[in-house]
């Protein structure tokens, strides 16, 4: 029996494991892949736009060689504190449901089962890709992650959005010499994009190294061509590649399954507390922490801010086994 059951292994999952272990509180870790698994599906070599201190966890500094980390530092740097700690963290087990009753809980996943006081979800939302719904989308050239554009050298890439992600591999893509388009749905570049990023991206639009379509939408991807509505009519466009890169969302079918409300809001958000801050869900004992607070609302909660609920949750659940003893 564990204190507690922790499920996501990244940086915020990692510190609650680490918060736990400080309040005397047995903890496990769980993940369904690797340590840090959503830095895994970042880009080759991406830089941070944060420096190394708020991403700091554990008291642990981060040392790194540039004035902000890249993503290597980063899993170089979460894996070393990991194994300082000495973290019970079990990894590529993939948990399917949560049974029992608070402070009698089972885990279950692929592997067994795991019981436990409480669980907190930190799993963050990078897993699973917004989707463009049309037909094509499935075709193996189409791809809702970007990790590096050697693989796209003298090829038609179809960019699809105008973010941070969407902005970087426009950039990344037309420097390695790809042919690059990005279809739009506004009718600018999204004003969060970094203040670095976007001018240099619009210059190039601008001069028309990268072809650009506002106010459009893909409406069909086939072997070789991207179809499109513009505000000039249906368009057609030869292609070799598909990145859409429009945002991802939490696992909202397991936080469903462990019992999770979801509010009828804008962002999904998924019923927890966030006045009394202990980030307790409508369920009792089960817990959220990091970015997976914030539901489709992916801006609001990321590892700077997301790593002190660690602090809070397993300041409540502490309280509340020391009561119950």
């Amino acid at each position: 029996m564990q204190d507690v059951v922790i499920i996501g292994a990244g940086p915020v999952g990692l510190a609650c494991g680490i918060e736990a272990k400080r309040r005397g509180l047995s903890a496990r870790i769980i993940d369904k892949g690797a340590l840090c698994n959503s830095f895994i599906g970042y880009p080759t070599r991406m830089e941070f736009f944060s420096t190394p201190r708020p991403l700091e966890i554990g008291g642990y500094p981060f040392a790194t060689r540039d004035y902000k980390p890249r993503r290597e530092d980063a899993l170089d740097y979460y894996r070393r504190v990991a194994v300082a700690e000495e973290l019970d963290i079990r990894l590529y087990e993939r948990v399917t449901d949560l049974e029992g009753t608070p402070q009698d809980y089972t885990v279950v996943t692929e592997q067994g089962t795991h019981r436990t006081r409480n669980v907190v979800v930190a799993t963050g939302f990078y897993d699973i890709p917004n989707r463009l719904g049309v037909p094509g989308e499935e075709l193996d050239k189409v791809s809702h992650y970007f990790k590096e554009p050697y693989p796209y050298a003298l090829q038609d890439v179809a960019i699809v959005g105008a973010g941070n992600s969407a902005a970087k591999a426009a950039l990344a893509c037309h420097r390695s010499d790809a042919n690059v388009t990005m279809i739009i749905r506004d009718d600018a570049i999204d004003e969060g994009v970094k203040y670095w990023i976007k001018p240099d991206l619009e210059n190039r639009i601008k001069e028309g190294s990268i072809t650009a379509y506002f106010e459009s939408e893909v409406t069909a991807i086939t072997d070789d061509t991207v179809e499109m509505d513009t505000p000039e009519g249906p368009v057609t466009i030869a292609n070799d590649f598909v990145l859409p890169l429009i945002g991802y969302k939490p696992n909202y079918a397991l936080l469903e399954t462990m019992g999770v409300a979801i509010r009828n809001d804008a962002a999904r958000t998924p019923v927890h507390d966030e006045e009394g801050e202990t980030f307790e869900t409508n369920r009792e004992g089960l817990y959220l922490a990091g970015t997976i607070c914030g539901g489709c609302d992916t801006s609001r909660w990321f590892i700077e801010n997301g790593r002190f609920h660690a602090e809070k949750v397993m300041d409540h659940i502490a309280e509340r086994l020391a009561v119950a003893a």
